[in-house]
């Protein structure tokens, strides 16, 4: 049994570090405001060996003091994890990140096609959940290969006419209840952002009937990103 549990926390510490490495990397470029991406990231090992020097030295002292009384191990276990979980949650709910997400641009989309305002970047990061990932009424695959929503040259065909002067493509599943979308590899940030708005706009209409027409609402959200003041978008 014993054997059971340290492989289960093996296999959860592996999982948490790829997570923690991907994470801290985004958090490290995000707080590189002067293109100082390997100072910042050096003086954040430097504070991480610190707080592990300063944990050994407390545990050295705790251990002797409390080894023989199980009731108070389990119970500052328990208070410090759940302490050490609640910072966490803190501090990541504090980031404001100024570059869009998948979530962070759902969420201003959403706002926009429900509300016609434009949420700032405090508002846009508010509203991401920490814990709880994003829901769609329907699959988004981002990335698709062309094959996968194209398997007859008819169903191309449509596609090709319908973004011939786009280096992107958008399909619809209805059996997988799934949107796809194929890029072109030169494909711009301002396309990128154009064929998510339409899938936004399809997730919209699917979940509530006063979606605004495409044509009309791009452009409007285009013009407003660019017309604002620092601060949105």
């Amino acid at each position: 049994m014993i054997r059971l549990i340290i492989c289960i926390s093996g296999v959860c510490r592996a999982v948490l570090g790829v997570a923690a490495g991907a994470t801290r990397a985004a958090l490290t470029q995000h707080q590189a405001r002067r293109n100082n991406m390997a100072d910042v990231a050096a003086k954040d090992g430097s504070q991480e060996t610190l707080v592990h020097l300063a944990a050994l030295l407390i545990s050295l002292v705790m251990i002797p003091l409390i080894s023989e009384n199980a009731t108070l191990v389990w119970t500052l276990f328990v208070l410090c994890t759940t302490l050490h979980l609640y910072a966490n949650y803190r501090a990541v709910s504090e980031v404001t990140m100024e570059i869009f997400n998948q979530a962070r641009y759902h969420n201003v989309v959403e706002h926009y096609l429900s509300w016609g305002e434009i949420l700032t970047v405090k508002e846009a990061n508010r509203q991401e959940s920490v814990t709880l990932g994003l829901r769609r009424p329907v699959k988004l695959h981002y990335g698709a290969s062309l094959l996968s929503i194209a398997t007859r040259l008819e169903q191309l065909s449509a596609l090709e006419k319908v973004y011939e002067e786009s280096k992107y493509l958008l399909s619809i599943d209805k059996q997988l209840s799934a949107v796809s979308i194929v890029l072109h590899e030169e494909v711009a940030t301002v396309e990128e952002l154009e064929v998510l708005f339409q899938a936004e706009v399809l997730f919209f209409i699917l979940r509530d009937k006063r979606g605004l027409v495409w044509k009309t609402a791009w452009p409007m959200l285009l013009h407003a990103c660019q017309s604002h003041e620092k601060g949105h978008c």
